[in-house]
């Protein structure tokens, strides 16, 4: 497998390599376009329509974007300085006891989505269980303080969402983990996930540090922008009836915003605040949408089928969705009392 420091540029030579635009440098120009042209868009765009859903796409992205960066600092952190035999000590020879701990320990180790699922495959190759492994990528996004705190603030005078995605979230981690130890096999993993994988050289730990922030905030931060546009766009050329509706039809609203979760795939440091916007819809739909993206989207299902392999891919991901909704919806019943 190729690692930062294989990709880099040796000393005295040449950096051939071709740089891409990243999403978050066309962010930048975006909003720096719109500032040097803020006179001529308010004159030239004056409709109530667009200065609401710029209202709500600027509140979203300026919400979330502290805890975006905090929480890729954090992974880079954890990718860099803490090896994954420090998490393989302190786990029970157990594999049930394990997977309990590898649950808990997204509380004290966090990481985004995108960074825990080759801290999965870092365990896996170092013996740890698959089940306690599998447990750890699906609770380190979703359980960690960064995501508990952003839920807060997106949420004032409702703590008991961030109690419910809290307990939905460990749940689905667990409950998949325990699946896993009872009926998982080894032979759905493709070969080159089980290989042991070295440890990063002190030399290069700053470097992949780096790396990996830098990468994950390119991700997510696009992913971010992406899901604030969507944000403003429903809040403006969605009806309010259609949420009203949903929120009439819990059942439909639970799924729709389950697939919804799926399809945009954010960043688990940033999805409470899009989640807030759609202030029409109840809170169950809402938690439901909280505990299902970080457990199971679009580019999560591609990052497992490319490390894992296809096959533990399309068995493991559509078995987290329906676990997600299941688990979120007891969460719900149990915290906030209803379908409020």
């Amino acid at each position: 497998m190729e690692t930062v420091s294989d990709v880099a540029v040796r000393p005295g030579e040449p950096d051939r390599r071709r740089r891409g635009i990243t999403s978050v440098e066309v962010l930048c120009a975006v909003l720096l376009i719109a500032i040097l042209g803020q006179t001529w868009l308010q004159s030239t765009l004056d409709v109530p329509a667009l200065r609401t859903g710029a209202t709500v796409f600027v509140a979203v992205c300026v919400q979330a974007m502290p805890f975006l960066v905090l929480g890729v600092l954090i992974s880079g952190g954890i990718a860099a300085f803490v090896p994954a035999r420090v998490l393989r000590r302190v786990l029970p020879r157990r594999e049930g006891a394990a997977v309990g701990v590898a649950g808990l320990a997204g509380v004290a180790l966090p990481g985004c989505e995108c960074a825990s699922v080759p801290v999965a495959r870092r365990l896996i190759g170092q013996g740890v269980a698959p089940a306690a492994a599998l447990t750890f990528l699906l609770a380190a996004p979703a359980v960690n303080p960064v995501v508990l705190v952003a839920t807060a603030v997106a949420f004032p005078g409702e703590p008991g969402m961030v109690i419910a995605r809290f307990l939905g979230s460990l749940a689905t981690a667990m409950v998949m983990g325990w699946l896993w130890a009872r009926w998982g096999k080894l032979e759905w993993i493709a070969e080159r996930a089980l290989r042991r994988m070295p440890d990063i050289a002190v030399g290069n730990r700053w470097r992949t540090f780096a790396e990996t922030a830098r990468a994950d905030l390119v991700d997510a931060g696009g992913f971010l922008v992406l899901g604030a546009l969507i944000s403003a766009a429903m809040g403006v050329l969605v009806p309010g009836e259609w949420f009203g509706v949903l929120g009439e039809q819990i059942v439909l609203g639970i799924l729709v915003m389950a697939v919804l979760a799926v399809v945009l795939a954010l960043c688990s440091e940033a999805d409470a605040f899009v989640a807030a916007s759609l202030s029409a819809l109840p809170l169950l739909p809402k938690l439901v949408f909280l505990v299902v993206g970080p457990a199971i989207d679009v580019k999560l299902f591609a990052l497992q089928a490319g490390t894992f392999g296809r096959s533990f891919a399309l068995r493991f991901a559509p078995v987290t969705f329906v676990v997600a909704i299941v688990c979120a919806v007891l969460a719900g019943w149990l915290v906030l009392g209803g379908v409020r």
